[in-house]
């Protein structure tokens, strides 16, 4: 049995159709009127709100409960073409690919009546909280603690890097139950309500250049009903990690997505900017490394369309291997990106005019989070390899 190139290599036709309509409704409003919002300390509401009534925010949420039934591949395409127009939205990666990946495979009928619609139509954002000060990568060392109280639970701790706890509603909280305050992590998903009584936000101040801030979250006593509780308690991290690698492949996606609009903008300016009698990009030490960053986004597009096509399929095992090199190849090439357009642009490059100089800052923290690319090499080096594992 033979099978087209066009079929393995290509995405679908409607995926690419999704890809165009995104990119057409993203230009409407373009990366000035992304970064006057920013500077300004206001919202991109206005754009989360469109890209939700035009159907692709929720566009991998199932359709019975107001999403376009699609799959983890096309909530990555929207979030890469939103980037690539200088509109990239963080809490693409947070609300719709975690929380609502969780809460559809592992929610009740009456908890995803309850949240989806809202994520999928961009009216009730959800935040992802699991990071913690004193446990950094290391996830097994959280110490937010839910105990029981009544029918209820009661959940105490401290979350760090939190993104846009200011524009949900709700945030889900990864805790651990108080009996297994040891050893080994058995994570429990909470749907917390941020203006809960105990529940705090502190804002970060951030050198980055976006509308979307970074939050210190403390979390002291606050009660919660029992239907709170998302899954099993016992579910563990399978649980878990439903939502961690489309987590990465969003990122991988956004990287791209970053990555993208940079290297279009380099490559314009090289082709206006004349010096020495021929534009720029006629000089290989511009046109190499520009051609150098084409290769390397190209490269990683392909690997998250590969880990986003296995989790689609139910492969997890796979998919997280696809998923966490998708996630380090995107963050490399959008941070080689970034330096080689403001290279090509010389002093205009770190100007505000050019916005270029941002972006350097933008790509850098895909190489940090939501996962370091250290932790990455690790896992490749453990998993992939066979090597001792190291930490």
């Amino acid at each position: 049995m033979s099978t087209s190139t066009e079929s393995v290599f290509t995405e679908s036709p409607e995926r690419q159709e999704l890809r165009r309509q995104v990119a057409k409704l993203a230009g409407k409003y373009g990366r000035d009127w992304f970064t006057e919002k920013a500077r300004a300390g206001e919202k991109t509401t206005e754009l989360w709100l469109e890209i939700g009534r035009a159907g692709y925010l929720g566009i991998n949420i199932p359709e019975e409960y107001g999403g376009g039934g699609g799959g983890i591949g096309d909530i990555a395409a929207v979030c890469e073409e939103l980037a690539a127009q200088g509109c990239p939205l963080l809490l693409m990666v947070v609300s719709p690919a975690i929380c609502g990946t969780i809460i559809s495979r592992y929610g009740t009928d009456e908890q995803k009546q309850r949240w989806l619609p809202g994520i999928a139509d961009g009216t009730g954002t959800m935040a992802f909280a699991i990071t913690e000060p004193d446990a950094g990568t290391n996830s097994h060392n959280i110490t937010t603690t839910a105990r029981r109280d009544g029918d209820g639970w009661v959940l105490t701790g401290r979350k760090i890097w939190i993104s846009g706890i200011d524009e949900a509603d709700h945030v889900l909280v990864v805790a651990r139950t108080e009996d297994a305050r040891t050893g080994k992590l058995k994570p429990c998903l909470f749907v917390v309500p941020t203006d809960a009584e105990g529940f705090e936000a502190r804002p970060i101040p951030m050198e980055i250049v976006s509308p979307e801030k970074q939050f210190q979250v403390f979390i002291d006593d606050v009660r919660l009903p029992a239907d709170a509780l998302v899954g099993d308690e016992d579910g563990g991290l399978v649980q878990l990690f439903a939502g961690l690698n489309p987590e990465r492949i969003m990122a991988a996606s956004f990287s791209t997505g970053l990555a993208r609009f940079a290297l279009a903008k380099a490559a314009a300016y090289a082709k206006e900017r004349t010096v020495f009698k021929d534009p720029i990009g006629a000089h290989q030490a511009i046109a190499h490394p520009l051609a150098q960053s084409h290769i390397e986004i190209e490269l990683a597009r392909l690997m998250t369309q590969k880990a986003a096509a296995l989790y689609d399929a139910g492969d997890d095992m796979a998919a997280g291997e696809a998923a966490n090199m998708a996630k380090y190849a995107a963050a490399e090439a959008a941070c080689d990106a970034a330096d080689r357009a403001v290279q090509t642009h010389g002093g205009n490059g770190i100007s505000q005019e050019y916005g270029m100089a941002g972006l350097l800052v933008a790509t850098r923290a895909g190489r940090i989070a939501p996962v370091s690319r250290e932790m990455i090499l690790n896992f490749v080096a453990m998993h992939s390899l066979g090597l001792p594992k190291s930490y």
